[in-house]
């Protein structure tokens, strides 16, 4: 490419990040890796009635978690300092000044309630819900409809207002996005969006285009959601005369419902019982909860292979990939134009995936985590390890790991031995009872060494194997689950399974 890639995540602090959210970054930054460029956090807080205690940091968090750290941002610094809007504030200005000086904005005086008077006055069956635009500004307040000397005199005088990009009556304005090729669009349908509010901070519309000229963006990849806006931009990168400096654009398609009618949302996750944020929140306003995946018991790198496949794929047909795959593979042409249902159950079978794959190493501070919460002590961590190995093909889920391996650290406080009382009978009593003695004089503690007494004494005694199994199972973990039984047996010891065995007769009893 002609410039060095600089692409930018800029989002405002009002909350949780959504999945959406979340894998516009991953795409971002999978681009910026692949083509060795730099990827930039720009948080846009120029909504103060928006602003959230605690977002910012979340966002930052969200990152870390993901492995996605920028290499410029509010906390990292960079050459295009700060990175905060609301700390440019000085920026804008003088670029409204500009395009009103050209001609292509204006001063609006017009008061809250002058506004919604137009949105009444000028209502029709025609025009349900009127705007702003072409049509209606001369019958408003602004310096279009009123003479200069009135205009000064209200600018002098301290009365508030805002600055507004007029729109031309009937242009078309176009531009090559990279996921859906030719866009375009009639600027007669677009309202004068407001670019310098009254407290002099800019909206979106305006600090957009300014920052990512000023902080030499070469691609802008944001939801499908702002494709309305892009004309107001595209005239804006005009106006300004950095056409040709206007960054190349994606916009990418919606996380959309299970069922894939609209664009998935927190109530879903909430009605259906998933996270939709990348990490627990409460906002600090309503006192709200928020579940998110790191808690739930995800990977990241499980999350971050998930994202990537909701409406992206390499063409080969793989699921599985590291954030190094990703990078090497990633193309901005492979992206899909239409949106991608979410579907938990997917997302599931990822972190299982990742975490049958993971070493112990890996998954062992997470789990002893688990397992401290869980009431549960681990001193040995080397034995930790060993247990993660054996169960971890069964979690899916990190918490699974508390139900998967805690019983090889304490003995279940009430085995459950409901499953075997109906065919339970005095032989197998007698069996149990007289097992204990047999592994107490075991020499070799081992799980075959384990396996071939069990066997020969209920060949002895001609009872089936399999109608013993279940019942050693149970006193040992306390339910119907759990790798090989004479494995749990070696590993747990021989005083703790004798114990177990022990407990297990009584509770039959």
């Amino acid at each position: 490419m002609a410039r060095k890639v600089r692409v930018r995540f800029a989002p405002s602090p009002t909350g949780g990040l959504h999945l959406g959210g979340v894998r516009t970054v991953l795409f971002n930054y999978l681009f910026a890796r692949h083509h060795g460029g730099d990827f930039i956090l720009r948080i846009e807080d120029t909504d103060n009635t928006r602003f959230v205690e605690g977002a910012e940091d979340y966002i930052m968090e969200t990152l870390r978690w993901c492995g996605m750290e920028p290499d410029e941002s509010p906390v990292a610094g960079g050459p295009y300092a700060p990175y905060r809007q609301s700390e440019r504030k000085a920026n804008y200005r003088q670029y409204a000044d500009q395009l009103i000086a050209n001609g292509y904005a204006y001063y609006a005086f017009d008061t809250p309630e002058e506004l919604e008077e137009m949105r009444t006055q000028f209502k029709t069956a025609e025009n349900p819900s009127p705007q702003y635009d072409h049509q209606l500004r001369m019958k408003m307040r602004n310096s279009l409809s009123m003479g200069e000397d009135e205009v000064q005199r209200l600018i002098s005088e301290g009365v508030p207002y805002v600055v507004r990009i007029k729109m031309p009556e009937n242009e078309t304005v176009s531009f090559t996005d990279m996921i859906r090729g030719e866009v375009s669009f009639s600027t007669g349908t677009v309202d004068d969006k407001v670019l310098l509010k009254k407290d002099g901070m800019p909206t979106y519309h305006l600090a957009v285009v300014v920052d990512d000229y000023l902080m030499k963006i070469t691609h802008a990849f944001r939801g499908e959601e702002w494709l309305p806006s892009a004309p107001v931009h595209l005239l804006l990168w005009k106006y300004l005369g950095w056409t040709d400096d206007m960054p190349q654009w994606a916009h990418l398609p919606l996380i959309l419902k299970p069922d894939g009618n609209g664009k998935l949302s927190k109530r879903d996750g909430d009605r259906l019982g998933f996270p939709v944020f990348a990490m627990n929140w409460t906002d600090p306003r309503t006192n709200e909860f928020t579940q998110g995946f790191r808690e739930r018991g995800f990977l990241p790198e499980a999350f971050v292979n998930m994202l990537a496949m909701l409406g992206w794929n390499d063409g080969s047909g793989k699921e599985i990939f590291t954030m190094e795959e990703l990078i090497a593979s990633f193309d901005m042409s492979r992206v899909h134009k239409g949106g991608a249902k979410f579907d938990f159950e997917k997302a599931k079978w990822f972190n299982h995936e990742w975490i049958k794959a993971a070493p112990a190493a890996r998954l062992l501070p997470d789990v002893k985590q688990i397992l401290t919460k869980a009431g549960i002590s681990v001193t040995d961590d080397s034995y930790l390890a060993t247990i993660i190995d054996l169960v971890k093909e069964r979690c899916t889920l990190l918490p699974d790991f508390a139900e998967q391996a805690g019983f090889f650290f304490a003995a279940p406080t009430s085995p459950d031995m409901e499953p075997v009382k109906a065919k339970w009978n005095l032989d197998k009593n007698l069996f149990f009872t007289d097992l204990q003695g047999v592994l107490a004089d075991l020499q070799d503690w081992s799980a075959a060494s384990i396996e071939t007494a069990f066997k020969e004494m209920a060949t002895a005694r001609a009872i089936k194997v399999g109608e013993l199994q279940l019942p050693l199972r149970l006193m040992l973990v306390g339910g119907k689950f759990g790798p090989a039984v004479f494995e749990i047996a070696a590993l747990i010891g021989k005083a703790s399974t004798i114990a177990r065995i022990k407990k297990g007769l009584e509770n039959l009893a």
